[in-house]
């Protein structure tokens, strides 16, 4: 579970984003204001609009890596070279001009936490920078690979990025929408056995070291087998 702060005055964008982000699994704390933001506790990652009402966003910024090490994202409608240079030199990991799609929010905030923290899923699950441990199997995203002790277990592309995104949160339930969006297709319109033809592939590709549960009523989750 991804706790996210998002400071952005703009109603409109601001429940847009929460509502989008929270379907792929993120906790969203919303502010808008700078001060509502030094005063916030307990989150993962910040996405950091720079027009605010009570103080330049590139200010809080600074203020708020001077404060924490969690992952940046400044989301603005500024879209000039010095503001994405300033915004990175203060601290920022990463910078987004609008109009900006979820999926491209959700892709880049994985993308920074996996760079800026080792990955750490669960007490079998753990994993630095591209690669993760899942008990007796390992996961590499760089190489797109993965490993039940030495042995290499050949995957096809959609196998590996299902896995992959289950890999992301383990043990966390994700629905079918959230899955067939982050694999396949903001859009998709194929047959809806897809997914459950791909989940059974993988099952009997990593009987005894990985479990895909079915979440009755959501979709699936993953974990190591015992």
């Amino acid at each position: 579970m991804v706790r996210v702060l998002l400071v952005e005055d703009d109603e409109a964008i601001a429940e847009s984003l929460g509502v989008g982000l929270a379907r792929y699994g993120f906790v969203v704390q919303r502010t808008g204001t700078g001060a509502q933001a030094l005063a916030a506790r307990g989150f993962d990652l910040v996405l950091l609009d720079l027009g605010l009402p009570d103080m330049d966003g590139l200010d809080l910024c600074r203020e708020l890596r001077r404060r924490t090490e969690v992952p940046i994202i400044v989301i603005t409608a500024r879209s000039g070279e010095t503001d994405t240079v300033v915004g990175l030199e203060v601290g920022a990991d990463d910078y987004v001009s609008k109009p900006f799609g979820v999926r491209e929010i959700v892709a880049r905030a994985r993308a920074v936490l996996r760079r800026c923290r080792p990955v750490v899923t669960a007490d079998d699950g753990v994993g630095t920078g591209s690669s993760l441990a899942l008990g007796r199997a390992r996961l590499d995203r760089r190489s797109r690979r993965v490993h039940i002790d030495d042995v290499e277990i050949s995957l096809t592309p959609k196998e590996f990025d299902l896995l992959s995104f289950l890999a992301e949160d383990l043990g966390a339930a994700f629905t079918r929408e959230q899955i067939l969006e982050a694999v396949w297709d903001a859009h998709w319109h194929g047959p809806t056995r897809t997914l459950d033809v791909h989940i059974g592939v993988l099952r009997r590709k990593f009987d005894g070291v990985l479990k895909i549960e079915t979440v009755r009523g959501v979709g699936f989750r993953l974990e190591v087998a015992p």
